[in-house]
């Protein structure tokens, strides 16, 4: 089995998590660790960078699922960027791309947001 890491990072006000191995019911819980302590410390603008992310199940999934709600509520999104055609088509099964805002590249998230407060 692959290893699971999130690495974390803030840029211009966005926080960045990159995603890398896999992401399953047994890795989920680190997912939803970092998530939870982002909402805790009110970030709420924050872009899931899946470049390394090899795998993703449907625990995975759940995840975002289960945070969602709480994001936008506090006028926050979470945005999807980065994905390998194989972890897209997992998420473009489920119907995330209607949920979901996801992005060829990490920085066009970012500007979203950028844009977003602008508005």
């Amino acid at each position: 089995m692959s290893d699971f890491k999130i690495a974390q990072r803030e840029q211009e006000g966005v926080n960045v998590l990159e995603l890398k191995g896999y992401l399953d019911a047994h890795t989920a819980p680190k997912l939803e660790d970092v998530l939870q302590n982002l909402l805790k410390n009110s970030r709420f603008n924050i872009v899931v960078n899946c470049r390394d992310l090899s795998y993703i199940s449907s625990a995975g999934l759940g995840v975002f699922m289960a945070f969602i709600e709480d994001v936008r509520k506090n006028k926050g999104d979470i945005k999807l960027s980065n994905m390998s055609p194989k972890v897209y088509n997992v998420f473009d099964l489920l119907g995330f791309p209607i949920l979901y805002e996801i992005y060829r590249e990490e920085q066009e998230a970012v500007v979203k947001f950028r844009e977003q407060k602008k508005a």
